[in-house]
């Protein structure tokens, strides 16, 4: 129940000395402050280094091959392989855990010679003969027309989807897109879709210049067959694609006869793994953030403990008079336990706040300055909000108990002696 003669006591017990109620409020303060400031630049430090993935599928591998290391059935070492088409297959029917894989062939590249025309415009883009399905595995915002089709695929149709940066190179301002032509290495495609990356960081520059036509288009046109450079290979949900890879590889090598044991022949990039180490490495971050902060609101603590005692030291003899009126050890305690978890929730909330408003100034020179390497979005959620508040609450009892506990002890009578 709310008591106004209550407030206005604490009250004026936390005004009574206000430079000394600032310096014991200043520590809790500072270390709330530091709390939600090392968990938000963490954050934006996790961020920034995880959109270097892009919206790539994150249970997801990328799978090439590579010579033999070791001679095996009478065939060399060093003896080169391709995948096929029918490894493709292979793969979606005997390992079931298998979303998606994707063959991929793979032309020119974003420094490599001019192998683009469209009128007297020429360009070096990256060319990547697809499925549908790598859509799925890396997100893209469709800005015009559509992406691949299994009806391309089928009819080995020579169509194109095509990056921003290609348009800004070979098409003029307002100049329509779709439905134009563009030569790649002297065979020409239409032009059915174009596309941007779907990343929080802005267009990667090597994505945006990329052209994506069906594969076996890709292998007619560019005289590769049924030929696979590598593979994207995404797993279901809820099975990591580090737990089956070994499934794949194996398979691979019985199909090539490559000797089981020879773990070069087959290189792999694990984007699970990879992720998977850095969500590990900012966990840990995480938990350092919070001993630090921790550490330095416990300081802030400790000095408000510390005050609690000298006020209940100056108050000693009122303490005696309440209690010698009749008032009851919870009483006498409760008032020390309000006031010291309000000092610290006080004090909490404007470290809080004010951290908040640290956080917004960050964001808003990001917003106006552009995307930084390996940094975006410092923020903090909402439990880390509610967890701090726990914490000051919990802080501030913990603060007020040992003062409380020490006023409750004295006896009325001794308490009245003292001047």
């Amino acid at each position: 129940m709310f008591n106004r003669d209550r407030w206005d006591e604490i009250l004026q017990a936390l005004t009574a000395n206000k430079f000394r109620t600032f310096l014991t409020a200043f520590g809790v303060f500072w270390g709330i402050t530091i709390l939600v400031l090392l968990l938000a630049l963490t954050n934006g430090l996790k961020n920034g280094v995880t959109a270097d993935f892009g919206n790539f599928a994150t249970n997801s591998m990328f799978m090439w091959t590579q010579g033999t290391s070791k001679p095996y059935k009478g065939l060399p070492k060093g003896r080169y392989f391709n995948y096929k088409l029918d490894d493709v297959a292979a793969l979606k029917s005997e390992i079931p855990n298998l979303k998606y894989v994707s063959p991929r062939n793979q032309l020119g590249g974003f420094q490599g010679a001019n192998n683009v025309i469209r009128g007297t415009k020429t360009g070096a883009f990256e060319i990547y003969g697809d499925y549908p399905e790598y859509i799925k595995q890396q997100p893209m915002d469709i800005l015009q027309g559509r992406f691949v089709s299994y009806s391309d695929i089928n009819s080995k149709r020579k169509v194109c989807v095509i990056g921003t940066d290609v348009i800004k190179s070979l098409y003029d301002k307002d100049e329509e897109v779709l439905g134009s032509y563009v030569k790649i290495n002297g065979v020409n495609f239409m032009v059915v879709g174009t596309f941007k990356m779907s990343n929080s960081q802005g267009d990667n520059e090597q994505d945006a210049n990329t052209i994506y036509i069906p594969f076996t288009t890709f292998g007619q046109a560019f005289n590769r067959g049924d030929r696979v450079g590598w593979m994207a290979i995404t797993a279901v949900d809820g099975v990591p694609i580090t737990s089956i890879k070994q499934q794949v590889f194996d398979l691979m090598k019985s199909r090539h006869t490559v000797a089981p044991d020879d773990d070069r022949a087959i290189g792999h990039w694990d984007l699970s793994e990879q992720f998977e180490r850095i969500n590990g490495l900012f966990t840990i971050l995480t938990i350092v953030g919070y001993f630090v902060g921790a550490l330095v609101l416990m300081s802030g603590i400790i000095g408000i403990s510390n005050i609690m005692l000298i006020v209940v030291k100056e108050r000693t003899k009122e303490i005696g008079v309440r209690r010698a009126l009749g008032a009851s050890p919870w009483t006498i305690k409760g008032q020390i336990l309000q006031e010291s978890l309000i000092l610290t929730i006080l004090s909490g909330m404007v470290g809080i706040s004010f951290s908040a408003l640290i956080i917004w100034v960050l964001n808003y020179l990001l917003d106006m300055s552009g995307p930084v390497d390996n940094f975006a979005n410092p923020s903090v959620s909402m439990t880390v909000v509610f967890t701090a508040l726990i914490i000051l609450v919990v802080s501030g009892l913990l603060a007020g108990l040992i003062p409380a506990n020490s006023a409750t002890k004295m006896k009325p009578v001794d308490a009245l002696r003292i001047e």
